[in-house]
């Protein structure tokens, strides 16, 4: 892939950042501030939007080019979820839909490759019958994509999860993976986010749009990781669950920790609070950069460990 490709992602990126905040603006589509939310500015919820729009744009244009740089078909799933998102920004979607939705895309996931056929050995469990591994699948999607909407409560963190996963994927996979190509245009969409999100004024945040669609994204990479043809170099050793374990290791303890806490509570389990780990964080006087610094570090230095022992 040519170089100028991660310039016209990163700069077109910007350009979507700017223009769809701005029709935001336009149309008075803000962020409300509630009992939830830590900003006090004004803030839209357009991040999501804009990176998608970024990679989709890239790609019909080297569609039409007729180079494919990564199955475009991924547009499918990920653009119901991308979907789902948006709705949910603006007009607050019932979670039994977003449920829903979720299963058939993960189904549709399933049916393009993306299904988790063996354990590795984890529990004692190898090769899994193909009825369960769809159901394992479905179940392990569910879990991963509302685990990285769960972890967007504050400015980058969800963004930096994103990119700290993305840098690892590249790391372990081969130049030549089908998937290498989306990684690399994802990391340059992402990277121009950060001055948005940590403005002073005017923030964008990637809203649901941006959480479920980058959630969907980190699984794809996962169950594609997950796959017994998928080679990781110099990481063949390594058993592929607990790697899977440790790339998602902050999301899957908020959010158990979080629907514990919420059944404990007698609420829903799907029911937004600021019981979160980053949140709890925060009331202790950190900065939101403090807080997701704190928290990607100690993940970084795991997922160290247990690449490098």
């Amino acid at each position: 892939m040519e170089p100028y490709v991660f310039f016209l992602a990163f700069f077109l990126s910007i350009f979507f950042y700017v223009i769809v905040q701005y029709f935001f603006v336009r149309k008075k589509y803000f962020d409300d501030f509630n009992h939830r939310t830590s900003h006090k500015t004004i803030a839209t919820r357009s991040g999501g939007i804009s990176i998608f729009s970024s990679l989709f744009f890239i790609s019909i244009l080297y569609y039409f080019l007729k180079i494919e740089l990564f199955d475009y078909s991924l547009f499918i799933p990920l653009g119901i979820l991308f979907t789902i998102g948006v709705y949910d920004d603006l007009y607050q979607a019932d979670f039994k839909i977003k449920f829903l939705m979720q299963l058939i895309v993960s189904k549709i996931l399933i049916d393009q490759g993306f299904v988790i056929s063996s354990l590795y050995g984890f529990l004692g469990i190898y090769e899994i019958p193909w009825v369960f591994s769809q159901l394992v699948t479905a179940v392990g999607f569910i879990i991963i994509v509302n685990a990285f909407n769960f972890i967007d409560g504050i400015d980058g963190l969800a963004i930096s999860e994103t990119v700290k996963n993305l840098c690892f994927f590249l790391y372990i996979l081969l130049p030549d993976d089908p998937l290498y190509n989306l990684g690399f245009i994802l990391l340059f969409i992402c990277i121009p986010f950060y001055f948005f999100n940590f403005k002073k004024k005017r923030k964008i945040f990637l809203g649901d749009a941006g959480s479920l669609f980058l959630g969907g994204v980190n699984i794809i990479f996962l169950f594609h990781i997950l796959s017994p043809d998928v080679a990781l170099g110099n990481l063949n050793d390594t058993n592929k669950v607990l790697l899977l374990f440790t790339v998602l290791f902050y999301p899957l303890v908020d959010l158990i920790r979080v629907v514990i806490i919420r059944i404990k509570n007698k609420k829903s389990p799907f029911t937004a609070d600021q019981n979160h780990l980053h949140h709890w964080l925060v009331s202790k006087s950190l900065s939101h950069l403090k807080v997701t610094f704190l928290i990607i570090s100690f993940s970084s230095i795991l997922l160290l460990f247990v690449t490098l022992k």
